[in-house]
């Protein structure tokens, strides 16, 4: 079976507009977003949708949304939208999913209620299309992504730009763009969930270099 390149599907459909389409893309951090943006800002006018009610407190949110602000705005590379924090959306969105594994349902039903939201926006306020900076990341499935991006495009109304960012070395370029700005990168996906794997995870390395200096 041959997988889909999202990437080809994107650079075709850009390549489709006579004119910069105006592109609605939802962003998780500044990170994500940093090689996504240069990317797309020669073929695309951008707006950064900075909407993120997974994130695990108003604390957290607020310092993604700024950095976020900062780097649009160093860059020149779009515009940022800030939607108020609603964490109540997402806990609604993974009630009975508390105990599925990082990459599982409870993603699947987080990437819904996101690309969601992002696509109600755009077509409310008139974007020619809309996308997500999600599959630049390694741990993302782009499969999945996609197929929720298109299945919200079609409910609300308007077209969503396949995608792949993590291609072409996207996820690589990411990460020397946060060197070169200086951004903040958090080590878990932003959820209160992913939060506690990671502090697991930090709990049993810890555990075990005591362990080993016991030894």
């Amino acid at each position: 079976m041959i997988k889909p390149n999202f990437q080809t599907r994107m650079e075709e459909m850009l390549a489709g507009f006579r004119e910069k389409p105006r592109l609605l893309l939802h962003v998780c951090c500044a990170p994500c977003s940093s090689s996504v943006l240069e990317r797309l800002a020669p073929s695309a006018h951008v707006t950064a949708f900075f909407d993120n009610p997974n994130l695990d407190s108003q604390q957290e949110y607020d310092r993604r949304a700024q950095e976020e602000q900062r780097f649009a705005r160093q860059s020149g590379l779009a515009q940022v939208v800030v939607m108020p924090y609603d964490p109540d959306a997402f806990l609604e969105a993974a009630a009975g999913l508390e105990d599925a594994p990082e990459g599982g349902e409870r993603c699947r039903a987080c990437f819904r209620l996101r690309l969601a939201r992002a696509a109600q926006y755009a077509k409310e306020q008139g974007f020619d299309l809309f996308t997500t900076t999600l599959t630049v990341s390694p741990l993302k499935n782009a499969a999945m992504l996609n197929a929720i991006g298109q299945e919200m495009g079609e409910k609300y109304g308007i077209p969503f730009l396949p995608s792949d960012f993590k291609k072409k070395e996207g996820y690589k370029r990411s990460t020397q763009l946060s060197k070169e700005y200086d951004l903040y990168r958090q080590d878990y996906c932003g959820c209160v969930f992913s939060k506690n794997e990671r502090d697991k995870r930090v709990r049993a390395q810890l555990e075990k270099a005591a362990e080993g200096e016991q030894a």
